[in-house]
């Protein structure tokens, strides 16, 4: 009387093998992009980060009377009509932690009405990023995101 053996045949494994094979293949295209949504995040991330630092600074302003600078947590920040400035001691210092991410101008001078916060991993930093325009007598700060190098 002849074992029975227990296993799978070879026709049987490569069947599973060209199964699995069809299903990555289906699979995989979903996962390419995935770098590029991240990129995407993080820039409307920052982007929120920095409109509700703005209303918040704003908030502050307010209360305090509209100063020309205001205290948020012990850092000083300067305004310009009531939203934070461009300058070093304005929007940048409003924000608590804008890492991955470097500014346009490196240094902002007081003269400056735009900064911007650009995505440093981006294939195209100039066009992945987010731009602060300080307020006007007539207009509060504005909050734009590019992301065509993203």
């Amino acid at each position: 009387m002849r074992k029975a053996q227990r296993g799978f045949t070879l026709i049987e494994l490569v069947i599973v093998i060209v199964i699995l094979g069809v299903l990555a293949a289906f699979a995989l295209p979903r996962f390419i992009d995935v770098t590029q949504d991240a990129r995407l995040a993080a820039v409307n991330g920052l982007a929120g980060s920095v409109r509700a630092a703005a209303a918040l600074a704003h908030a502050q302003w307010l209360v305090d009377g509209q100063p020309t600078s205001i205290s948020m947590e012990g850092i000083t920040i300067d305004m310009v009509n009531g939203y934070p400035e461009v300058g070093n001691n304005g929007i940048e210092k409003a924000l608590t932690d804008y890492s991955g991410f470097t500014l346009n101008p490196a240094t902002p001078a007081d003269s400056d009405t735009t900064l911007e916060f650009q995505l440093s991993n981006a294939p195209t930093p100039a066009n992945c990023k987010v731009t602060y325009t300080e307020a006007t007598a007539s207009a509060p700060a504005t909050v734009t995101v590019t992301t065509t190098g993203c």
